[in-house]
C-alpha cells in the first residue's frame, strides 16, 4: 500500500519525498512541545508563587497568581488541539517515507523500527496530553476552583514525567531525519548524487 501511494504521487513529490517543500510534522511537533512545556512551567510558577512573589515585586512586575494558572490552562488546551494535527501530519509523512534499510540508529534500531516506535509513541502522547488537559480542567473548574493554588502537585510531577517521555520520543523523530534522512532534502539529494549547490539555490 505504501509503494502504491508513492507511485501515485511520484510525479508530485519533491527531493524531500513530500508533495510540499517543507515537512509539516516537525514544525507542528515543536508547537505541541512548546505549548505543553509552557503550560506546565507556568503552572509550576503559579504553584510556587508565594515563595517567589518578592522577585516579581523587586522587578516591579505587576502579576497575579491567577495569571500564571490562566496561561497554564489555555496552553494545555491549545496543546491538545494542535497535537491532533501533529500526529495526523506525522502519519501522512511517514506513509510517504522511503528510508534506507542498511542503516541503524545510535540506539541500534533500523528505520522501520524507529518509525514504528515513533508512530506508536505519537498516539500515546496524544492520549496523555488529552488526559492531562482533562485533569487540568477538572482541577480548574471542580477540585481547586476556590483554592489559591489551582493545580495539584501530582499533576505537576506527572507533567515533568511527560516532558521526559517527549524528550525520548523526540529523539526517535530526530534520528529519522538525521540518521535515516527521512524527508531530509539535503540527504535525499546527496543519495541521488545531486549537487547541493545547484539544487538548493
Amino acid at each position: 500500500m505504501n509503494s502504491e501511494l508513492i507511485n501515485q504521487l511520484s510525479g508530485q513529490l519533491g527531493p524531500n519525498g513530500l508533495p510540499y517543500s517543507i515537512p509539516i510534522h516537525p514544525n507542528l511537533v515543536h508547537l505541541t512541545l512548546g505549548l505543553f512545556i509552557i503550560g506546565i512551567t507556568f503552572d509550576i510558577v503559579g504553584a510556587l508563587f508565594p515563595f517567589q512573589k518578592w522577585v516579581f515585586k523587586f522587578l516591579a512586575i505587576s502579576v497575579e497568581r491567577t495569571n500564571f494558572f490562566d496561561v497554564g490552562w489555555y496552553n494545555m488546551v491549545a496543546s491538545s488541539v494542535i497535537t491532533f494535527f501533529t500526529v495526523g501530519a506525522g502519519f501522512y509523512e511517514m506513509m510517504l517515507a522511503q528510508p534506507p534499510t542498511d542503516v541503524k540508529s545510535a540506539w541500534g534500531l533500523q528505520a522501520m523500527d524507529t518509525m514504528l516506535w515513533h508512530g506508536v509513541g505519537g498516539v500515546l502522547l496524544l492520549a496523555i496530553i488529552i488526559g492531562m488537559t482533562a485533569w487540568r480542567g477538572f482541577q480548574r473548574f471542580v477540585v481547586c476552583r476556590d483554592a489559591d493554588r489551582q493545580v495539584q502537585w501530582g499533576y505537576l510531577l506527572t507533567g515533568l514525567a511527560v516532558m521526559f517521555i517527549m524528550y525520548v520520543h523526540g529523539t526517535l523523530g530526530a534520528q529519522l531525519a538525521t540518521e535515516f534522512g527521512v524527508h531530509n532534502t539535503a540527504d535525499s539529494l546527496l543519495r541521488m548524487g545531486k549537487d547541493l549547490n545547484t539544487m538548493l539555490k
